[in-house]
């Protein structure tokens, strides 16, 4: 498995809408569904709890970078 970064804008958005590392993990590990796209990136979606959790990834060679993270539930 690829190291995974978070970048600032991902961080900020996880830290307002109390959205755990454990659970982008679970997002991005396990989703439900995936859609590609623009620059690459790939959105993955998954409900947990009574959240519907969408996560924002870009792969690298040498990592993978979360880009964003929400709770589309509310």
């Amino acid at each position: 498995m690829k190291e995974i970064r978070y970048d600032r804008h991902a961080k900020r958005r996880m830290k307002w809408r109390n959205i755990t590392k454990e659970e982008v993990e679970e997002v991005f590990k396990l989703p439900e569904k995936s859609e590609s796209t623009v620059k690459g990136r790939l959105n993955v979606f998954k409900k947990i709890g009574d959240r519907y959790l969408k996560v924002t990834f870009k792969e690298f060679e040498e990592y993978i970078l979360i880009i964003s993270a929400v709770d589309k539930s509310s």
